[in-house]
């Protein structure tokens, strides 16, 4: 009985620390888009902090890497189109 109660108090207290440095991380991360700093890396790595432990987190993390992923592949489609660029109106 004190085992279990020792797991359970264990696995209650990892879920919060990791929380809690999760939370902490994508909140630094949101502040970084209005000030200095590398916004959009540090709030998919306070994701990717809380998806050790939360599922919600991980599937925010797998459509944020989906949306990132079709952006860069639209990008790249658009400048390899022939007449997209600014010089072809001349």
């Amino acid at each position: 009985m004190i085992r279990s109660t020792i797991r359970m108090t264990y696995k209650l207290a990892r879920r919060i620390v990791i929380a809690v440095v999760g939370i902490t991380v994508m909140f630094l991360g949101v502040a970084m888009i209005v000030l200095p700093g590398p916004a959009f890396v540090v709030i998919p790595l306070g994701l990717a902090i809380m998806g050790a432990e939360f599922t919600w987190a991980r599937h925010w993390l797998h459509t944020l890497n989906n949306t990132a992923k079709g952006a860069i592949k639209g990008l790249n489609n658009l400048r390899g189109k022939p007449g997209a660029g600014a010089e072809s109106g001349e």
